[in-house]
């Protein structure tokens, strides 16, 4: 049961990247707490099982299959889709990464992790922002890491774009706030997702890991999950421009 200042009854959310890991525990958490959610992915059966899970909780949901990149696609699905209806919450969650050491990485591998970690994410809150001001109320969250405050080992474009969504949460905040809308951003540290998959599987790296994590364990996505309906809600109404890292206390000791 939530608090009433954590519902989310009846509040419409368009989530990126919305069909694994951070993004659909997000998607199915919103929708616990009551939200109806659009769903954005490139995946069209995996957009279909997480809006079936999101139907048995008793709440709608609307799949657009699209890059992140296609931003006109993109904005022509959501207007045909709500309508009239107001825009709550925008979840800026779709991601890359292209682990290099910084003397390897390729043009190309610059502005295709640039494109999805950062361009996209400017340009589709722009959207959002838009339709939000109209009705004077609106929450724009973004996913960062916990890369775009400590230095990473590898990933430094990944960890650059993280970086900039850091900054970028701070200025729309204060550039959007005569409107009543709330940007906030996550950084997370190490999660059960699709891009860390693979390293969870070597213990070596995970030992490394916890030894730089307090809590000495990996989260929990319904942790992350948690604060992200927070920062939907009306509990969070009076907090815009923020960043908080749910990362078992890895930024305490910022190596």
């Amino acid at each position: 049961m939530f608090l009433p200042s954590f519902e989310l009854t009846n509040k419409l959310a368009v989530i990126t990247g919305a069909t694994k890991g951070i993004g659909k525990a997000i998607a199915v958490s919103f929708a616990e707490a009551g939200a109806d959610v659009v769903l954005i992915a490139r995946s069209n059966e995996q957009l279909e099982e997480v809006k079936a899970m999101i139907e048995e909780l008793g709440r709608k949901a609307v799949t657009i299959q699209a890059d992140v990149n296609e931003y006109k696609l993109i904005k022509e699905q959501i207007d045909n889709i709500i309508g009239e209806r107001p825009l709550d919450i925008w979840v800026n969650n779709a991601g890359m990464n292209i682990r290099r050491e910084a003397m390897d990485v390729t043009e190309a591998e610059w502005d295709q992790i640039v494109s999805t970690n950062m361009k996209s994410a400017f340009f589709l809150s722009q959207y959002a922002a838009e339709k939000m001001k109209d009705n004077q109320q609106g929450k724009i969250i973004n996913i960062s890491s916990v890369g775009g405050h400590t230095a990473l080992r590898t990933g430094v474009v990944y960890a650059m774009t993280k970086s900039a969504l850091i900054q970028m949460t701070k200025n729309l905040a204060m550039e959007w706030g005569k409107y009543n809308i709330n940007v906030n951003a996550i950084g997370p540290w190490y999660f059960p997702t699709a891009l860390t998959e693979k390293l969870l599987q070597d213990e070596n790296y995970v030992q490394d890991i916890l030894s730089r994590t307090p809590l000495k364990r990996i989260g929990k996505l319904s942790e992350l999950a948690g604060t992200a309906v927070f920062l939907a809600a009306e509990a969070s109404d009076y907090m815009t421009g923020q960043t908080l890292f749910v990362d078992g206390g890895m930024t305490i000791y910022g190596f």
